[in-house]
């Protein structure tokens, strides 16, 4: 691959603060970027974080640069493009009613039995996002430092995770971001929204570059990087702003696209 065709990103952590806005600097390295190349982002974020954290930082984007972003909420269990006046959904995978009640009644229920559900946390510990349950274990407004600190090895997650699983065999359960279990329909996660934009754009597999904070075996941007996406560690969205100020300056010029 000479230079990307599409280059895609997590979002929190790694164009963002976890629940925060893009910052000036982001908003304009992708807009730069969509000058020259097909943008994604997917995440296990839901479609008003998408909206608030990105759409709401990129005023100004023309048509045609508009038309070369999508976005995947809840690890591409959906997928929003441009129809011309908004972005709209391609699809979206959303559970049942009995679904989500099953999940959200087994994360309480295994988190209280692990000792895993807080008394005081910020915000909701439990979401449904729709297309996606998700447990926060220190409510969904945690500061950052309190989400680091809490699991860092993944020991506490993966109980969660191993617990819930057996209780939900036809959904998928998985560690999410560094205090969070995400749970979709079975066979939807970041890979499969990764290969969804393949069918949706043409662009393969191997002319895609993923940034991501989570790449280790087992964190959520893994499936990217195991079906063959070439894929970039970084370490919050600052070495994320200093890695894409590298690559653009290797991409042709918008002129040349």
């Amino acid at each position: 691959m000479t230079h990307p065709r599409l280059v895609a990103f997590d979002l929190d952590d790694t164009l963002a603060p976890s629940k925060g806005e893009i910052d000036d600097r982001i908003a304009h390295l992708l807009r730069e970027l969509l000058r020259r190349v097909e943008v994604a982002i997917i995440s296990g974020g839901n479609e008003q974080q998408f909206r608030t954290q990105v759409i709401g930082r990129l005023d100004g984007l023309t048509a045609d640069e508009s038309s070369r972003l999508h976005l995947l909420p809840t690890c591409g269990t959906r997928y929003l493009r441009h129809d011309g006046t908004a972005f709209a959904a391609v699809y979206a995978h959303d559970l049942s009613e009995d679904e989500k009640t099953a999940a959200l009644t087994a994360l309480r229920e295994e988190a209280e039995q692990l000792g895993l559900w807080e008394a005081e946390p910020w915000g909701d510990i439990l979401e449904d996002r729709g297309s996606q349950i998700t447990f926060s274990a220190l409510g969904q407004r945690a500061p950052r430092d309190a989400k680091h600190a809490w699991d860092p090895t993944g020991e506490r997650r993966a109980a969660l995770r191993d617990a819930v699983a057996p209780r939900l065999p036809g959904l998928e359960v998985r560690s999410g971001g560094s205090t969070s279990i995400d749970i979709t329909r079975a066979g939807i996660d970041k890979a499969y929204g990764m290969q969804k934009l393949v069918e949706h754009t043409g662009i393969r597999l191997d002319e895609m570059l993923f940034y991501g904070d989570r790449l280790d075996e087992g964190g959520n941007d893994y499936p990217v990087q195991a079906i063959g996406v070439r894929s970039i560690a970084v370490d919050g969205w600052q070495d994320t702003a200093d890695k894409l100020d590298a690559l653009i300056a290797a991409l042709p010029s918008p002129a040349a696209r």
